[in-house]
């Protein structure tokens, strides 16, 4: 039995009782009135498909993946359209460093684009703007905490590696 985020309680896993497979590898088996038996084998499948445990990680985690399993842990968001080309050097250099980052370049204010991505559960948010391109660094938002403030894209790599080490190192 597992909990999910709301408190239920879900069984992972079926069991099936198979005839066949016994019966064609001829297993048997001597009993306690010393005759032979054929025996029933039973699986277990935890899961029982792939969609159920995909099912059963989005409600446990309430579709708030960690940090390491998450698709999409940052994005970067340009502040105006002047600053897309600062935004696609900052989203070029994470990607390459292998943080799996997006681009919200859409014609929309700061406030929408920042909402509709917290709504999206994206973990960190680099916004990018006039202060940013001249300083070369980016403003940074975690989810659940806000503004952590203005760093080097180099130490925010850093940031993400430390925190995904960590998370994979408890368990």
């Amino acid at each position: 039995m597992v909990k999910d985020a709301l408190g239920r309680k879900w069984q992972l896993g079926t069991i099936q009782v198979d005839y066949n497979l016994p019966e064609r590898f001829d297993l048997e088996y001597i009993g306690a009135d010393n005759q032979r038996h054929r025996p029933v084998m039973i699986h277990r499948a935890p899961f029982g498909s792939m969609e159920r445990f995909v099912a059963v990680l989005i409600e446990h985690t309430a579709g708030k993946f960690p940090l390491w399993l998450t698709p999409e842990q940052a994005v970067v968001i340009p502040v105006s359209e002047k600053y897309n080309d600062y935004a696609k050097n900052v989203l070029n250099f994470l990607n390459n460093s292998d943080i799996r980052t997006l681009i919200d370049d859409r014609n929309e204010k700061i406030g929408k684009k920042i909402r509709d991505n917290e709504l999206k559960r994206i973990p960190y948010l680099l916004i990018v703007g006039e202060k940013e391109e001249t300083e070369g660094t980016i403003s940074v938002r975690k989810q659940g905490q806000g503004d952590l403030g203005s760093m080097k894209p180099e130490d925010f790599i850093n940031l993400i590696r430390k925190e995904v080490d960590e998370a994979l190192s408890r368990d």
